[in-house]
């Protein structure tokens, strides 16, 4: 692992390019935010905003999407992968914060890991992108890049949480964009940009 201030000089390069990135999911509220970050598990966030254009127009709300029912909700989101178990989480999640919640999703960490489907990314980056909580979201691109990039000695996503963790808040609040977008677009798990990339001073990867 590299030492946090060549980590930092690497997310400055992203953030030069970038200074406060945003997630590329598309949402109305805290509810819909939480419902698209569930569906964007090993699915593509354009997957995911095409899906959700029409569902989020009828049902915005927890109790909204317990009246629209399992099998009209599969119905919105059947491109997405594992639609049907993610449809099964989404009602059970949406009638426990009708039930114990008044219809609000709570801020709060233990509550959220609580409800179906919600994991520890998930809650992270609801934390990160509704509340400006500086919390380290690991999906695939962060894992991979930690491991290209030499950001993380961990093996798992929370072991790199772990290690990004202990950087300034000032970068936490967005790493996980910056490597996000990262990853997507140019330092891709197959045929990187590498022509293109901002970090090739940076790179000794040997997948290169």
């Amino acid at each position: 692992m590299r030492p946090l201030k060549e980590i930092q000089a690497i997310l400055d390069v992203l953030k030069a390019k970038n200074p406060k990135p945003q997630s590329e999911l598309e949402f109305h509220n805290v509810y819909t935010l939480l419902v698209a970050i569930m569906l964007s598990a090993q699915s593509t966030d354009k997957g995911v905003n095409k899906a959700t254009k029409e569902l989020f127009q009828l049902a915005d709300t927890p109790q909204a999407m317990v009246n629209l029912g399992l099998e009209k909700l599969k119905g919105y989101i059947k491109t997405i992968g594992l639609y049907n178990n993610k449809a099964k989480n989404i009602i059970a999640m949406s009638e426990i914060l009708v039930a114990r919640y008044n219809g609000e999703v709570p801020h709060n960490r233990e509550a959220l890991e609580a409800l179906p489907g919600v994991g520890r990314k998930t809650a992270n980056v609801l934390l990160n992108v509704w509340w400006h909580e500086p919390t380290v979201a690991v999906d695939t691109h962060v894992l991979r890049l930690a491991q290209r990039l030499d950001l993380s000695d961990g093996k798992t996503p929370l072991e790199v949480e772990a290690d990004l963790d202990k950087l300034p808040d000032e970068y936490k609040l967005y790493v996980n964009h910056w490597l996000v977008l990262f990853g997507r677009y140019i330092c891709k798990a197959k045929n990187p940009a590498c022509a293109n990339c901002p970090l090739r001073a940076f790179c000794s990867s040997k997948q290169l």
